[in-house]
């Protein structure tokens, strides 16, 4: 499967923004989906995933109360809503599936990658 994130932008502090993960090549009802964020000089870490259906979202300690994962199977979509943005959430941000159970922070159990979408939040 091919994934493709976009929504990425440049926002001020307290802004919102959503990014977007289409699918292509097989259809998404098949997989658990994940965010991942990376900042410059630091190692990827696990933003949100959800299971396969929807109905089991979990999220980093960061992202509870500010960010919402969801999935539109119908579209091939997933998608983050993140908002209260800070400085601090500035990374490349990519999307990632696996088409079985895991640590959902655990990178190596995501088997395709999207390519990223920059997140820049000016102060």
């Amino acid at each position: 499967v091919q994934l493709q994130a976009s929504g990425g932008g440049l926002v001020q502090a307290g802004g919102s923004l959503t990014l977007s993960c289409a699918a292509s090549g097989r259809t998404l009802s098949l997989f658990e989906l994940g965010w991942f964020r990376q900042a410059p000089g630091k190692e990827r870490e696990f933003v949100s995933g959800i299971s396969w259906s929807g109905s089991t979202k979990n999220y980093a300690d960061f992202a509870k109360g500010r960010f919402t994962i969801s999935r539109d199977n119908a579209k091939n979509t997933v998608y983050l809503q993140m908002s209260t943005l800070r400085p601090e959430d500035t990374a490349v941000y990519y999307c990632a599936a696996r088409g079985r159970r895991g640590s959902w922070a655990d990178v190596t159990s995501y088997d395709y990658w999207g390519q990223g979408t920059q997140v820049t939040v000016s102060s």
